[in-house]
């Protein structure tokens, strides 16, 4: 038998949930969904869809073709794996919360999706400081980058991303903060629901990434006049690595910014959400955390938008032609 929930006021079924009908005032989830229901299904499970796929071409692009086994895009693979989680982990218990309102299994279902979220989310934040020190060194320090950012310096980058996102993740999660009702707070107390959390998840890293962007910036800036101002044939081709190495932080800075735009607006709601006298209503924490998920889908598009050489992978793997010899060695153009 299907478990039902029941309201005590006067209400439509409407003003309860598109996907729930009633049942002498009690509102259990609808055997015959509407179309609004319907199209939400649908909605967000495309947005699942096209953010595992759009990673997976990510992640097989890296693994698959040599041209692109550099360190930098050792980490974009270490994010791109983060996003591809995002969609096969979170996603669908995002649209189980979403769509049912969180009625069924509710402590359960809170409990991983906070863990899954908050690991991964720190995850991806953790993967972008560690590429905005990869830039950093390119950038600033370009005579000793090689031998300071080589393979293993990457490897162990990524295991402390990965290790303490899931300290923090797990540690929030079992340390009892997210222990609210879950018609109001689940998805508040799951993702990161405290001020200590936010600092350490979000706040902390946003500071040292858009710090060192700064310091970025000024130094390529530095580099810009000196170029313009120099005529000798070895500074031109010191200006052609420094011109790509530009364009390579440039990408990089829109990831982080579209990373800013994305998630934002969600950790400023849960700063200041004890500051407000009322109960955020869910469907405005619901549609900021959709806004966040959806920065998972949007790298990949960023990365073939910016990357001659991505599109050219993307092109390679969708049309098959990878699996018709080895191209591994290919020049992506």
């Amino acid at each position: 038998m299907e478990p039902g929930v029941t309201i005590n006021r006067t209400s439509t079924v409407n003003d309860i949930h598109p996907c729930y009908e009633s049942h002498n005032r009690t509102y259990m989830f609808s055997s015959n969904p509407s179309i609004i229901c319907v199209l939400l299904y649908v909605f967000l499970g495309s947005l699942s869809v096209v953010t595992v796929c759009g990673n997976f071409l990510v992640i097989i692009s890296i693994i698959y073709f040599k041209q692109l086994h550099i360190p930098t895009n050792y980490l974009i693979l270490s994010l791109a794996v983060a996003d591809l989680l995002v969609g096969v982990l979170v996603f669908p218990f995002s649209m189980a919360f979403t769509v049912t309102a969180c009625w069924y299994y509710e402590g359960l279902l809170c409990q991983i999706r906070g863990c899954f979220d908050v690991t991964l989310s720190t995850a991806s934040i953790l993967n972008l400081c560690c590429i905005s020190i990869d830039r950093y060194y390119a950038i600033c320090q370009p005579l000793t980058y090689r031998s300071k950012i080589n393979d293993r310096v990457i490897g162990v980058m990524t295991l402390l991303s990965w290790g303490v996102a899931a300290v923090i993740g797990t540690g929030i999660i079992t340390a009892g903060f997210n222990q609210g009702k879950c018609e109001e707070n689940c998805l508040i107390d799951a993702l990161i629901s405290t001020n200590v959390g936010s600092v350490f998840s979000f706040y902390m890293p946003v500071i040292i990434i858009v710090s060192i962007y700064l310091k970025i910036f000024l130094v390529a800036q530095r580099q810009a006049n000196s170029i313009q101002n120099t005529t000798c044939q070895t500074t031109k081709g010191g200006a052609t690595v420094s011109k790509m190495e530009r364009k390579a932080t440039k990408t990089l800075a829109i990831v982080i910014g579209v990373f800013l735009l994305c998630w934002t607006p969600y950790f400023l709601c849960i700063i200041f959400q004890p500051l407000t006298q009322g109960v955020t209503p869910v469907a405005v924490i619901e549609t900021l955390n959709w806004l966040t998920l959806s920065n998972s889908m949007l790298n990949p598009f960023i990365y073939a938008f910016f990357y001659s050489w991505f599109r050219s992978a993307f092109r390679m793997i969708i049309s098959g032609k990878i699996f018709q010899g080895d191209f591994a060695n290919s020049k992506l153009l």
